[in-house]
């Protein structure tokens, strides 16, 4: 299946506004240097700089090695790459080098002559020598090692090792296992000292929570806890940096650690004694937890998932993920998985009954008759599918509510959103893919982050952006009230921007603007190639969108939407917005609509642009909607979790489809169960518009999204045509793309800052990577390396409400009151940072509050600083989050 990219049209009718300057023009490359030499007898060929062990691979030849890795730094650690080589002196003569040399640091030159262990008794001795010393205190305990099966070190000491030991003395033991973190685990009478991690946590993720220590036979990797490492005097120099818990670990990648450990030094404590490798059967897969649709791999036996690894796909993640991807996915068969349909009986009072368990006949026909009397009494039916759904669930829930349910009441987000937002989807992203993919982001000079933090919403876009940083290649701007450690780690300027105040700061960025920081960021957006990436919580700020498609206008810059599930971008795609049809068609456009109802097969559509979600649960509070059909949705990610509530409660006929018990099952009058990701085949879409296929992990009879529509459909009579991926993927591939006109841009114009009174402030926030989000249910590991909420101000801020750095820090709103721990931060004055859903801390839930609204500020309560200063033991789990994590919840009206 692919998703086409549209064709514009160039008559009068079409919509000429370009969406962005076009992509610059492809130069023809300048000739690369090259390099010839040998290697075992072999002449090649090879890019100057090459490595010799990359070009062995490339002749076919292996060379063993542990250290080595094609995405870190040469090492030369481990020594098991040693290699004879011969190469041209001063005289040009050939002259073997003194010693075997480590291939994974040594760069080919012209005229080379390198001999591996196939073909040099030298070259094969020293690695024999190299395996021999690595083996002398390597414990005995490959039966029960996590990594028995495909380890490395058992292959290499099989084909680079003696058949005997000659080592006679007792091995080097350690205490084990340490943990590193709740997730990580080490044995260090394991580690060959290759250095994997170390590198890995400084050049790619920039978190130094774990390093090399020490010197001789006591050398060790170990976190800087003097007490396990067994060493006295200060902490050496580039400790791990504390995260906001005082505990010597922060990292949201350190999983990928333990898959690049070429022993069994470090394992999962999720996964640890679970499985041997041979006992699981492997399937490809998409992670669902976020936008940029990173590979992995689906490790599973008897039907049951017991690990995820990152999968190898270089136009995306290279080889990483986040620990959310890697770590967050027994939330799919949690214990109150929906596994049979539901249906709520009237009671002889005339009363609701419980749910009771039925048939999927007597379920879909109760669905049936529900959303058609709505239907028919004129009040219509409100479908509200969620961000998280593949592309072909989304297309059945958009088909469902045009052609059967004669609506456009439809819409997906399942957050804080606008119609400003719709008119930039509609005008920029829908139909548009790969406009900008992640090749463009990482050879762009420059990139613009717009209501948007790499490393909390996007993960693997942090990772790509920090590469080039690092490499010297990209600078990072970000328009932001502060700058988070993860903009610190990417060397990011700030353009600081107290919240509801960004889009008078992008509209100052001109190369003539009187603030030289605005004036640089203006000259650095007009290079060539430069990106701006503006994330979803655009939307809460009244003309930030408008201004973000002026500056790339002004500048030339590319401009990419990068929201955070996974499935946001292809349920655009799929038309589940209220006024967009499949491929960006407006619905308030007759063309569109016909080319719609000539691929579905009916007379017409509905003209009239639907209701947006936020409007669709209103109408439902008020009872002037007859019927909802709700996906997975969780109330309280809604921009106002007590009318989200309130609709639920009142609408007078309910409908879900859901994989766990809910908020939302919980008020359903019709419950019909779906599958997982890990149970169906499907497709994701990237932000970049990159469709994304995944095929079937675990046999099931549960059914996906777009089945059970289908089936629902034709209980109302219709015939919806999903009933199959590759009857859904043969409708998307005859629309192909729209190339008629499309929505106008926005233009909404700035709004003035609301006052602060004194005492009160400007509301910042947004997610962290690890929250308490329903995805990451069941893995208290994970929970454990989250970092604990607390609340950000300016010292200005805190001195007027009278708190000192680490003191406790009461927000509140007629709706209700957090207390956190507080951290004096270098940023606007009147304005105070929480992170949007921390465990204990739901800033809609209980605030009923989002970016812009005015909170009052108070000092809180000492015990909660002192609580909040105790360093976690153990997991979080949700029983004890808030005795953990220093926040009180004062729920006022919300009870």
């Amino acid at each position: 299946m692919t998703i086409t990219t549209p064709n514009r049209r160039t008559d009068a009718s079409a919509d000429t506004t370009p969406l962005v300057p076009a992509a610059p023009p492809v130069r023809e490359p300048e000739p690369e240097a090259t390099v010839t030499f040998e290697i075992d007898g072999l002449e090649t060929t090879v890019p100057k700089g090459t490595l010799v062990i990359r070009a062995a691979e490339r002749l076919g030849i292996q060379i063993p090695r542990f250290c080595d890795h094609p995405l870190l730094a040469p090492a030369g650690a481990c020594r098991q790459c040693l290699v004879e080589v011969w190469a041209p002196g001063r005289d040009g003569n050939l002259a073997k080098m003194p010693k075997p040399q480590a291939s994974c640091t040594l760069e080919a030159t012209p005229g080379m002559q390198v001999k591996t262990q196939h073909t040099s008794p030298e070259a094969d001795k020293a690695q024999h020598g190299v395996m021999e010393l690595l083996l002398i205190n390597h414990p005995l305990d490959c039966p029960v090692c996590d990594k028995g099966g495909e380890c490395p070190l058992q292959n290499q000491a099989m084909s680079n090792g003696r058949a005997t030991t000659r080592f006679v003395d007792v091995k080097r033991t350690f205490p084990k296992p340490i943990a590193v973190s709740t997730q990580v685990l080490l044995d260090r009478e394991r580690c060959v000292l290759c250095q994997r991690c170390t590198r890995f946590s400084e050049e790619v993720a920039g978190d130094v929570w774990i390093d090399l220590q020490k010197r001789g036979a006591q050398q060790q990797i170990g976190t800087f806890d003097t007490e396990v490492l067994g060493f006295a005097g200060e902490t050496p120099v580039g400790a791990a940096t504390l995260d906001t818990s005082g505990r010597p670990f922060s990292s949201y990648f350190s999983g990928n650690t333990v898959q690049i450990c070429p022993v069994g030094a470090l394992t999962s404590a999720a996964y640890r004694f679970r499985a041997r490798p041979f006992d699981l059967v492997s399937t490809p897969g998409i992670a669902e937890h976020d936008s940029n649709g990173s590979a992995i791999r689906v490790d599973h036996r008897r039907g049951v998932v017991l690990r995820r690894l990152a999968g190898e796909d270089p136009a995306v993640n290279q080889e990483w993920v986040t620990d959310k991807d890697r770590f967050a996915f027994r939330w799919q068969s949690a214990a109150d998985r929906i596994t049979t349909p539901m249906v709520r009986r009237p009671q002889g009072d005339g009363t609701r009954g419980p749910l009771e368990p039925c048939s999927w006949v007597e379920a879909l026909d109760t669905a049936a008759v529900g959303l058609q009397a709505a239907v028919e009494a004129g009040a219509g039916v409100g479908v509200l599918p969620g961000g998280r759904l593949t592309l072909e669930d989304a297309y059945a829930y958009a088909k469902l509510a045009r052609v059967a349910l004669r609506t456009n009441d439809v819409d997906h987000r399942a957050r804080p959103h606008s119609a400003e937002e719709e008119a930039f989807l509609g005008h920029v992203v829908a139909g548009r893919t790969l406009t900008v993919t992640f090749a463009d982001l990482v050879a762009a000079p420059t990139v613009l982050c717009v209501a948007y933090e790499p490393e909390e919403e996007g993960g693997i876009v942090f990772l790509r952006l920090r590469d080039r940083v690092v490499a010297g290649r990209t600078r990072v701007l970000s328009v932001a009230p502060l700058a988070s450690r993860g903009l610190e780690r990417l060397d990011a300027t700030l353009l600081p921007a107290a919240p509801g105040t960004e889009p008078e700061v992008l509209d100052a960025i001109e190369a003539e603007a009187g603030e030289p920081l605005l004036a640089d960021a203006a000259t650095a957006l007009a290079a060539e190639g430069a990106v701006v990436l503006v994330g979803e919580r655009a939307a809460e700020v009244p003309g930030l969108l408008s201004a973000v498609l002026r500056l790339a206008e002004r500048t030339g810059a590319r401009l990419a939407w990068v929201p955070r599930r996974a499935g946001e971008r292809g349920a655009v795609e799929a038309g589940t917005l209220p006024g967009l049809l499949p491929g960006g068609r407006p619905v308030a456009d007759p063309s569109a609509r016909v080319d719609m109802a000539t691929v579905w097969g009916v007379d017409e559509l509905p003209a009239t642009p639907g209701r947006s979600a936020d409007e669709i649960l209103a109408a439902a509070a008020e009872r002037r909607i007859g019927a909802l059909v709700v996906g997975g949705v969780d109330p309280a990610d809604h921009a106002d979790p007590r009318l989200a509530r309130a609709a639920l409660d009142t609408v007078p006929f309910l409908v879900s489809l859901e994989v766990r018990a809910s908020e939302v099952t919980d008020r359903a009058d019709v419950v019909l169960p779906v599958a997982p990701p890990v149970e169906k085949p499907g497709t994701f879409v990237t932000w970049e518009g990159r469709p994304r296929p995944f095929a079937q992990a675990l046999t099931s009879t549960s059914m996906a999204d777009h089945r059970v529509l289908d089936l629902l459909a034709d209980a109302l009579g219709v015939e919806l045509g999903t009933g199959s991926l590759a009857a859904v993927h043969a409708e998307l591939d005859q629309l192909g793309g729209w190339d008629g006109a499309r929505l106008p841009a926005p233009d909404v114009a700035v709004a003035e800052p609301a006052p602060v009174p004194p005492g009160h402030a400007v509301l910042a926030t947004w997610h962290q990577l690890l929250d308490a989000g329903r995805l990451q249910d069941g893995e208290p590991y994970l929970a454990g390396t989250a970092k604990r909420p607390l609340a950000r101000v300016s010292a200005a801020t805190a001195a007027a409400v009278g708190v000192a750095d680490g003191g406790a820090l009461e927000v509140a709103t007629d709706r209700g009151t957090l207390t956190l721990p507080v951290q004096v931060t270098d940023m606007p004055d009147h304005v105070v940072w929480l992170p949007t859903n921390a465990r204990g801390c739901a800033v809609r839930d209980v605030l009923g509050a989002g970016t812009g609204t005015v909170v009052r500020l108070a000092a809180g309560r000492a015990d909660v600083t002192t609580r909040a200063a105790a360093p976690s033991t153990g997991p979080v789990t949700g029983d004890t989050a808030d005795a953990v994590s220093g926040v009180r919840i004062d729920e006022g009206e919300r009870a």
